[in-house]
């Protein structure tokens, strides 16, 4: 049995913390072959900026106690989308309309055959 990566265990604290914060509409997209800068991101919805707002602080205050350093976040003043940047899972929390504008699980999971430049 395959020892559970750094990067899986920090996912699945995430998970469970967003779940436990009453997050909505969560999608993780596996990123791993796909980008050089994280395994997996995290795309999730808050239902006002208050929400937001408690959300990504629940998750940035569990990475921290879990020994999560470097955490970059961006975005807590408006808390209209917050991106937390973990190193190996990063997390982005919308409002519900934020995340309809910029829909980013779809530019990450469309059809790679279909984003490939023609030569």
């Amino acid at each position: 049995m395959k020892a559970q990566s750094d990067a899986d265990k920090t996912l699945n604290m995430i998970l469970s913390r967003l779940d436990d914060m009453k997050a909505e509409e969560t999608v993780t997209v596996d990123l791993r072959g796909k980008s050089a800068f994280s395994d997996y991101m995290v795309v999730t919805t808050g239902r006002a900026n208050r929400h937001v707002g408690a959300i990504a602080e629940n998750v940035v205050k569990t990475l921290k106690e879990n020994g999560i350093k470097n955490l970059h976040v961006e975005g807590m003043p408006n808390c209209d989308w917050v991106l937390i940047d973990s190193g190996d899972v990063i997390v982005h929390v919308f409002r519900p309309e934020v995340r309809e504008f910029y829909n980013l699980e779809r530019l990450w999971t469309q059809n790679p055959a279909t984003a490939k430049a023609v030569s």
